[in-house]
């Protein structure tokens, strides 16, 4: 087998599950978000391993393994298994929070909180009715000298 399509196909791999996990991720269902983390998860793990290097001998002195003469990287094997561990970490605990959310409300899908939405309602309604004399530019309070609007401790101006 040709050895530039034994290195594109993890690349292809890596980029459908990358892409299919940013998709999920994007969802409002928990359970789908929860897939989505974990495909993003063994897309970087098959990337670490991809960008590990060539198959070799046991990083450990005197084992050879097929005659090989370079030896594999353990940094890339220790990175993947952390990498595991904490995508298992973040999985429990989305597990948890889809748990907790299923038995409050009856519903998987994550809503909009109807006081962040009021909120930004109103910031989209002040940002559109700004003052004319609040953006006028003052010459003479553009100084590098304290006044009452720095907070910083020692000077007059702080309270």
């Amino acid at each position: 087998m040709n050895s530039t399509v034994v290195d594109v196909v993890p690349l292809i791999l890596i980029g459908g599950l990358t892409t299919a996990g940013v998709y999920l991720l994007l969802e409002r269902n928990l359970t789908r978000m929860l897939l989505g983390l974990l495909l993003v998860g063994n897309a970087v793990n098959i990337l670490i391993l991809t960008v590990g290097g060539p198959a070799g001998n046991p990083p450990i002195r005197g084992r050879t393994s097929d005659g090989k003469t370079a030896t594999a990287d353990p940094l890339a094997q220790g990175m993947i298994l952390t990498a595991i561990v904490i995508s298992m970490g973040i999985a429990a605990f989305v597990l948890a929070l889809t748990y907790r959310s299923y038995r409050l409300s009856r519903a998987e899908d994550v809503v909009n909180d109807p006081e962040d939405t009021r909120v930004s309602e109103l910031s989209d309604l002040s940002a559109g009715a700004i003052d004319e004399d609040l953006v006028t530019h003052d010459p003479a309070r553009d100084t590098d000298a304290p006044d009452e609007l720095d907070a910083l401790p020692g000077h007059e101006g702080s309270r």
